[in-house]
């Protein structure tokens, strides 16, 4: 009889370790595929910010000279403070929205699932295409804004024509572009939320708009600082909308950070000095990234469904 216990909790133990996590090989083709796609070309890009080179030949050594140019440039300084504000208010923007649509798509009102898939119908074209179709829409000739522009403040309807204009515009495109995504995250994580907890506040004699603030938000923070971080960095990235739409004008008004590193990098073909905005641009992306993490509690979150 205790043969056949000791055999018992030895057969236990052995199934209990095999449906363990499964071994480190596994990771191993995603290891390789970040190692040669994301950490071999950083640190290509770290090397050649220090050296002189327009893309033909053999870089050329060039020391801190790249650096030194980039701490005295005042159009760098002034492409970090617009990614900066352009980051931040992205931010302000699409994450209300993104909140409140993807809350309300988690629902079962009438009509929700044909009206969702119509809102996320931008996640389906690709930056560049929405970005050529917002541009006609903006020709201060032929769009839409020529008859629209006068409403708005803009009499000659030339609204990238103005910095104020161009920038509101890049905001409003790329938070219509990509509101949908956040969107669809926050939805994922309202439907995760025990219909138990709005059971018991409605017993508590809590209405829609107390349940939201203190079952739906609380419920949904990892969830808000996941969209957050994605949306910080795709704020920082963006290029494609910046390229199409303004040329970094008018002047240098929209010029941001991934836009100065193309200008630089393909168009007066110093990817040396390319190169160091472009390692600037990584350092600043991970350090807000970091920081939002950290100061969130990010890393010492548990599960929202804890105990249920």
């Amino acid at each position: 009889m205790a043969d056949t216990a000791t055999r018992h909790k030895a057969d236990t133990a052995t199934r209990h370790k095999n449906v363990g996590r499964p071994s480190a090989v596994w990771a191993l083709p995603g290891a390789l595929f970040f190692v040669f796609f994301a950490v071999a070309p950083m640190v290509l890009v770290g090397a050649l910010a220090f050296t002189d080179w327009d893309g033909i030949g053999t870089p050329q050594w060039a020391g801190l000279s790249n650096w030194t140019r980039l701490w005295d440039d005042p159009e760098t300084h002034q492409a970090i403070r617009l990614s900066l504000v352009l980051t931040v208010l992205t931010w302000l923007v699409q994450t209300p929205l993104a909140l409140l649509l993807g809350v309300w798509a988690a629902g079962r009102q009438r009509n929700r699932a044909v009206l969702s898939a119509i809102f996320f119908l931008p996640l389906l074209g690709s930056s560049v295409a929405l970005a050529l179709v917002w541009k006609s829409l903006l020709d201060p000739n032929f769009g839409l804004i020529a008859d629209i522009g006068p409403a708005l403040g803009f009499e000659d309807g030339d609204l990238l024509g103005s910095s104020t204009g161009a920038f509101g515009a890049i905001l409003f495109v790329t938070a219509w572009q990509f509101i949908p995504l956040h969107t669809l995250i926050y939805q994922g994580g309202a439907r995760a939320v025990p219909r138990s907890l709005y059971d018991a506040a409605a017993i508590d004699g809590a209405g829609t708009v107390r349940q939201f603030f203190s079952v739906t938000l609380p419920q949904l923070r990892n969830t808000i600082v996941t969209s957050s971080v994605i949306m910080v960095v795709g704020a920082l990235t963006f290029f494609d909308t910046v390229l199409i739409l303004t040329k970094g004008g008018p002047g240098s008004d929209t010029t941001i950070m991934p836009y100065l590193m193309y200008k630089n990098g393909f168009q007066a073909f110093d990817l040396g000095y390319a190169s160091a905005v472009a390692t600037i641009l990584v350092v600043v992306a991970t350090t807000v990234s970091l920081l939002l993490v950290r100061l969130t509690g990010f890393t010492a979150m548990r599960s929202t469904r804890e105990g249920m």
